[in-house]
């Protein structure tokens, strides 16, 4: 069954990227042709100032995930609603707390962008935008938590390529028939909603979870231990928009999100491949499964690295060209940056190939072995980007971004490596400086290419061709010679997948 779940949860994982790629595409396209760049810098900046109400669950959600494996691998089902009904209650009480936030912000926000729009403008937008995100709290998160400790990604998955769909839809009609901002948005939280509620429907009927029985009362041992990772967390993906909004302007930020959204895209595609993988690694630490938690972990990293590796490689050539052609037309901002272009795509490169690490860590429940890093990750990332932004504007709050990736990266490597997988240091920082040759050898072989004008989506896609191609040869053949004895474990990725067995 673990077999099938891993799976399963991988494809559904890759399904729901390149669902999320392609409308991920289309929608900000039509949403900056439309209403402007500073319309979608302010979306942008009111959806991350809206996300830093998840620093109150202080890691809560990890933690839970985490202790919820031992009573699942037991099938304690009172044990299960007891943490279950535990975590409902704490999320709620977030969600009525953010409805605190709200206010808040819809003070501050009209004040905060006075010159650029009328009051009722900001406030409706604030409102409307917040919707989903209070129902996720309320209706959602617990339930979200408990599939992904059943290892069934894939629910949370198919939910959401069907509401990514529906939402595209919607938003290309609706702009179509002229209609406002507010219109689009509310439009796109309503439909965000369902997510939550199909999740407890499913959570419920499926597994026969009933919490009006629970009491509610289960002590979470570790409760404030993943606080520190969860700031880093929240910091990464939410800080450098925020500052751009306090230090920079509205067109900066939609410069930023457009650049991100590739990246991102990128970056989900190869976290696909290890879609839910945290549950599996966690049944097996909770069954005392030392040696094939080793095996599996081995071949994981493996084929996961060579994967990003190729993937990020590529991107670094490849993005400048594609934003190029992504933005023609559009004349309020300057989206050709190059130098930034490349400093984020190596910052996300590396918290990319850190996240195998990331989720041993969690399946361990390492949490407060890691805190220290997790909170020089978060403030640094914060310092040094606030210090270089007013001179360097995005551009410094990207070298903030891949010097705090960077550190947290290498802790989580040497932590895995020293403390639970009890293997050499030496195996791990070897990988890095392999990473960093084929990263060498790909800037000296695709510079020397013949420089081709790229002026189509066409004549991009056959440039995208050749240099993933020449990527992928370059990365494998090197990682062959390297780690020639772990070419068998890929390989058995390979026949795994075809016999519908990943481990």
């Amino acid at each position: 069954m673990r077999s099938k779940n891993a799976i399963i949860n991988v494809i559904s994982s890759v399904s729901l990227q390149v669902i999320t790629i392609i409308c991920g595409f289309i929608i900000p396209k039509i949403m900056i042709t439309h209403f402007g760049s500073e319309v979608n810098g302010f979306v942008h900046s009111i959806t991350q100032f809206l996300a830093y109400i998840t620093l109150l669950e202080s890691g809560f959600g990890p933690v839970v995930k985490s202790i919820l494996f031992k009573p699942i691998a037991n099938k304690d089902k009172r044990t299960i609603e007891d943490i279950l009904k535990t975590s409902e209650k704490f999320f709620r009480k977030i969600a009525y707390i953010f409805i605190v936030y709200i206010l808040i912000l819809c003070v501050a926000f009209p004040i905060m962008f006075s010159n650029e729009f009328d009051t009722i403008f900001t406030l409706s937008l604030v409102v409307i935008i917040a919707v989903s995100t209070f129902a996720e709290y309320y209706f959602g998160m617990t339930y979200k938590l408990y599939l992904y400790a059943e290892q069934k990604t894939y629910v949370i998955s198919c939910i959401q390529i069907g509401t990514i769909i529906l939402n595209t839809i919607a938003v290309i009609t609706l702009i179509h028939f002229g209609a406002s901002i507010q219109i689009v948005k509310l439009a796109t939280c309503l439909i965000f909603v369902l997510r939550p509620i199909l999740q407890n429907i499913y959570v419920k009927k499926k597994f026969k979870i009933n919490l009006k029985q629970a009491k509610g009362n289960y002590k979470i041992e570790q409760k404030w231990e993943g606080l520190a990772q969860h700031i880093a967390y929240v910091v990464h993906k939410n800080t450098d928009i925020v500052i751009l909004t306090i230090c920079g302007s509205l067109a900066d930020i939609s410069v930023y999100s457009v650049y991100l959204m590739i990246i991102n895209a990128i970056k989900s595609i190869t976290r696909s491949f290890i879609g839910g993988i945290d549950a599996t690694l966690g049944d097996m630490i909770a069954k005392g499964e030392n040696e094939k938690l080793n095996k599996t972990f081995k071949t994981l990293e493996d084929y996961y690295i060579t994967i990003a590796t190729v993937l990020f490689s590529a991107t670094i050539f490849l993005i400048v060209p594609f934003v190029n052609l992504y933005t023609k037309g559009i004349t309020d901002a300057n989206y050709i940056v190059p130098e930034f272009a490349v400093l984020m795509v190596l910052a996300e490169f590396v918290w990319a190939i850190r996240q195998p690490y990331n989720d041993l860590v969690k399946a361990a429940g390492h949490f407060k072995q890691t805190r220290i890093g997790a909170w020089i990750e978060a403030i640094s990332n914060i310092v040094i980007s606030f210090i270089l932004v007013w001179n360097y504007g995005i551009i410094g709050v990207a070298i903030g971004t891949l010097f705090a990736m960077s550190f947290r990266t290498i802790e989580f490597m040497y932590h895995c490596s020293r403390y639970i997988l009890n293997r050499s240091v030496w195996y791990t920082l070897k990988r890095l400086f392999v990473i960093a040759f084929e990263f060498c050898i790909l800037a000296v072989i695709i510079n020397c290419l013949p420089k081709v004008e790229i002026t189509t989506y066409q004549t991009w896609i056959l440039q995208a061709i050749a240099i993933t191609s020449i990527s992928t040869i370059v990365v494998i053949t090197i990682n062959c010679l390297v780690y020639r004895d772990n070419v068998k474990n890929v390989l058995g990725i390979v026949k795994n997948f075809k016999r519908k067995s990943l481990i």
